[in-house]
């Protein structure tokens, strides 16, 4: 039985997510990623398969063979100590 790792709740869904990738200073987000999802605190499992597609699809759309289905502008602002 699978078991989360970190509240140990044994019960999982299979549900889509959404991922965001980060490689340097490039992010890009995956929409509807499949996971298993803890219903108690809501941690994230992802089948390494899954891991592997991300990354080539991320590397294919950073070095320009593949399109991105579309881009979102994104605000970045840097966090200060008050």
């Amino acid at each position: 039985m699978k078991q989360c790792n970190f509240c140990e709740n044994t019960n999982l869904t299979h549900k889509t997510t959404d991922y965001i990738y980060r490689h340097r200073e490039h992010f890009m987000l995956f929409k509807n990623v499949p996971a298993e999802i803890c219903d108690y605190c809501g941690e994230r499992y992802y089948e390494a398969k899954v891991l592997k597609r991300i990354e080539k699809e991320f590397f294919e759309i950073l070095n320009h063979r593949k399109e991105p289905s579309r881009k979102i502008e994104m605000p970045v602002e840097e966090y200060a100590a008050v």
